[in-house]
C-alpha cells in the first residue's frame, strides 16, 4: 500500500514562494513516476508537473513552465514543488500522485495512488 502526505501549502502575496513537499510510504519509491496536480473551486483537476523514477525527466504545463520546480529525494521517499513568482490564479488545492508509468505523464487516469492535498492561496 502507498500512501502520500503532502505538506508546505499556505497563504502567500502574489510574486511569493512557497516549496510543497509529499512523503510517500511503501515500498519501491524510486519505481514511481511522480505528478502534481491541482484542483481550484469550480475548475476541472489539472496537470502541473511530472518527474521520473530517477528524478532527471521532468514535465511542466505551461502555465508553471520557468516557475515551478518538481525534484524528488529517492533516499527519503519525498518529491518536491518549488513554486516561484505565484500568481493568484495557482489558488488551488494541490496533490500529488504515483504513477507507475514509465517517464512524465500528465493524464490524471495514470496515477494510482493520490494524496490528500494541501491548499495553496495566493493573495493579489
Amino acid at each position: 500500500q502507498v500512501q502520500l502526505v503532502e505538506s508546505g501549502g499556505d497563504l502567500v502575496q502574489a510574486g511569493g514562494s512557497l516549496s510543497l513537499s509529499c512523503a510517500v510510504s511503501g515500498r519501491d519509491f524510486n519505481t514511481y513516476s511522480m505528478g502534481w496536480f491541482r484542483q481550484a473551486p469550480g475548475k476541472e483537476r489539472e496537470f502541473v508537473a511530472a518527474i521520473g523514477w530517477g528524478g532527471q525527466t521532468t514535465s511542466y504545463s505551461d502555465s508553471v513552465k520557468g516557475r515551478f520546480t518538481c525534484s524528488r529525494d529517492n533516499a527519503k521517499n519525498t518529491v518536491y514543488l518549488q513554486m516561484n513568482s505565484l500568481k493568484p490564479e495557482d489558488t488551488a488545492a494541490y496533490y500529488c500522485a504515483a504513477s507507475k508509468w514509465y517517464g512524465t505523464p500528465s493524464r490524471d487516469n495514470l496515477y494510482a495512488y493520490w494524496g490528500q492535498g494541501t491548499q495553496v492561496t495566493v493573495s493579489s
